[in-house]
């Protein structure tokens, strides 16, 4: 129980403090219990080491609480110990005693030593009172010593802090398609623990407050110390519970629930905010308002909004937050404010989704007798008055949260850094493991890079500039890169999701790549790629070989959302035909890039079943293109109409436009 320095000495004094004759007397036992502490305190206060001296005084306070009101218990305890020690030395060595050793253990000595010891534990007593102040200022001591030190202020500034910022940078991560976000409820329990412990602290320095009042002494270390020391603890927990006050849930419209930061004027979003830490004492409504550009300065943004529903609301417990604060704001809405003459003043260089506004939430309470300012604000939004600038809106959302991790750098467009391609790459994979359930390989991130940068230039460490990715369209082409990309995620996930994900579409593959690819392949092989002209568009190419030798590649023109939401793009595939200079019409299609037949690919996607309805003829839709003779080399590309089109029409329009036609099947056709 003693620790190991001050063993030997404490040992030496139970065996002169204590007598066989305490067991069985009440007054002479709480005599010696006096004179045991009052030894423990003198070999305490002659220790060196600090850690050491507060561990004894810790056993000091043990033999208080469990004996003080029954010290007999100890004297019986200690005086076993002492007689069966006694016996065993004397049976080892003891010699018979004579007539003069035995006069020295007569009654009257014995009588002389028990007046000493009652006179010294009458004046040790007398000094007991004061000694339970000097323990609490050795507590006081070592506490102050700790939390000085090294103990909260360290956690707070080495650890609390790091792991919020790193929760912070992980939600903008999350935010654009990354990793799913967790450890919220983690450094919830964190931040709640460390202020129960600063509020703990505080409570104990009031308590010693209290015991000033009552007594104290010249050099006293506590009137000295406690306004430092309670200063110090005040900032801390003004400065936890401030921090601990965090978007939960990034301002996002429910239409778009994966597309956050990006609002529509006109349109409800939601946003949620939470207060980390399970406050102690907290009587009252604590109610958190809302405010769109807050300190906004002048000239800014071109755009001024403001909130157009109830911008305030209280906080609620959560019960599966263990007790802790949030609210969530589920009908917050935007509305322009108008402008004198119809014009919006300061018209700045940037586009409306480069400009950056945020919200900000505020509330205000007092715990403890600390009253706490709360102010916390969302990520960068963009905010847009047509869905047509949706695109856009997004490609700055991603460029931001790829690129800064600072919360509120609404000018970040005025000079916006370079991406390198193995971080850009990285977020476009996220996109379509995001919308379209499955991410790009590094093949398709290769094309990719060669698509936006050359075909030398897709190394990891070339830079992209914002301009080249958003602002300038692709050569010869009247778009943007994301533009072109964004019109591709939007294909598949609304046309294309059951081939995409069956892995089956090449996708970013070049017209020569293609060629390349398909060349020394068998007849009908075709691959599946987007249209590199057209703004959302897929289409197939196969390959023949002549009976001369020569190679010939046919390509589909693109298939758009216009055409593929009257077919399903695998039927499309099943029951494709071509009709060439007269020839009975044939689908082409046998194989799949590589060599997977075409029903072993798709067979398990055809969906599209003959009607069944009475008293009709059973139709089914036939994607057909009409190949013309070409007497040069390379033949043009299967042109393929819009179905459906009735026989009529495309008598009229067949040498006009491409179509496909909308054939009959029934039991009178030959």
């Amino acid at each position: 129980m003693l620790p190991q320095g001050g063993r030997k000495e404490a040992c030496c004094s139970l065996a002169v403090i204590y007598r066989d004759t305490a067991a069985n007397d009440e007054s002479m036992a709480a005599v010696q219990f006096t004179n045991l502490l009052s030894q423990l305190e003198r070999v305490r206060t002659q220790e060196q080491n600090f850690l050491q001296r507060h561990n004894m005084k810790i056993i000091q306070q043990q033999l208080q609480v469990k004996y003080a009101t029954n010290p007999a218990l100890m004297a019986r305890v200690i005086s076993t110990c002492l007689r069966e020690e006694r016996r065993i030395l004397s049976s080892a060595c003891m010699q018979e005693q004579g007539p003069l050793e035995k006069s020295l253990h007569n009654s009257v000595a014995f009588e002389r030593q028990k007046n000493m010891d009652n006179r010294v534990g009458i004046i040790r007593g007398s000094v007991q009172a004061v000694k339970y102040i000097e323990d609490l200022q050795d507590d006081f001591d070592f506490r102050y010593k700790t939390l000085q030190s090294r103990d909260i202020d360290d956690l707070i500034a080495s650890q609390l802090n790091p792991e919020l910022q790193d929760w912070k940078r992980r939600q903008q991560i999350a935010a654009i398609g990354g990793p799913l976000l967790t450890g919220l409820e983690q450094l919830q329990s964190w931040f709640t623990l460390t202020a129960q412990s600063l509020f703990q602290i505080k409570r104990q320095l009031d308590k010693l407050g209290e015991l000033v009042l009552k007594v104290t002494y010249e050099s006293d270390p506590i009137p000295l110390q406690k306004p430092q020391m309670e200063e110090r603890v005040k900032y801390l927990i003004y400065h936890l519970i401030k921090s601990s006050f965090v978007v939960e849930k990034q301002p996002c419209m429910p239409t778009h629930p994966q597309k956050p930061l990006i609002i529509k004027t006109g349109v409800q979003f939601t946003t949620k905010v939470r207060l980390l830490v399970k406050l102690p004492e907290v009587d009252y409504q604590l109610k958190v308002k809302t405010t769109f550009d807050k300190d906004l300065p002048p000239g800014r943004v071109s755009r001024q909004f403001f909130i157009l529903t109830n911008n305030t609301k209280v906080m609620d417990i959560e019960d599966y937050s263990n007790g802790c604060l949030s609210v969530d704001f589920r009908h917050l809405q935007l509305k322009e404010k108008k402008y004198i003459n119809g014009t919006k003043g300061n018209e700045g260089l940037l586009s409306v989704t480069e400009e950056l506004h945020s919200l900000s939430f505020e509330a205000c309470f007092t715990v403890q007798g600390l009253t706490i300012d709360l102010e916390t604000c969302s990520l960068p939004l963009v905010v847009i008055s047509n869905v047509s600038q949706l695109p856009g809106g997004w490609a700055s959302v991603m460029w931001y949260n790829l690129l800064t991790d600072e919360p509120r750098n609404l000018a970040f467009f005025g000079n916006p850094p370079r991406a390198s391609w193995s971080q850009l790459s990285e977020v476009l994979s996220w996109q379509f493991s995001t919308f379209a359930g499955r991410g790009l390989n590094k093949e398709q991130l290769t094309m990719l890079g060669e698509k936006l940068l050359g075909q030398h230039a897709s190394c990891s460490d070339c830079q992209v500039s914002w301009s080249k990715f958003s602002k300038e369209n692709i050569a010869g082409k009247p778009f943007s890169f994301w533009m072109w990309l964004d019109s591709i995620l939007e294909l598949i996930k609304k046309h294309l999701l059951p081939v995409w994900n069956e892995n089956y579409i090449m996708g970013f593959v070049s017209k020569e790549m293609e060629r390349t690819l398909l060349k020394d392949r068998e007849p009908g092989t075709f691959l599946l790629r987007f249209s590199e002209s057209h703004l959302g568009g897929i289409t197939f190419t196969w390959v023949e070989h002549k009976d001369n030798g020569d190679v010939k590649f046919n390509s589909v023109e693109p298939y758009t959302k216009s055409r593929l939401s009257a077919l399903p793009f695998a039927d499309i595939i099943r029951d494709y035909k071509v009709i060439s200079d007269g020839v009975v019409p044939e689908n082409p299609l046998k194989f799949l890039y590589p060599d997977i037949p075409k029903d072993e690919a798709f067979g398990r996607l055809y969906n599209s079943q003959p009607s069944k309805v009475h008293p009709y003829i059973p139709s089914t839709l036939i994607p057909i293109s009409e190949l013309r003779s070409n007497s040069s080399t390379t033949p043009p590309s299967c042109r393929s109409p819009e179905p459906p089109m009735t026989p009529g029409e495309f008598d009229m329009l067949n040498e006009q436009l491409c179509f496909d036609i909308d054939t009959m099947s029934s039991p009178y056709s030959e």
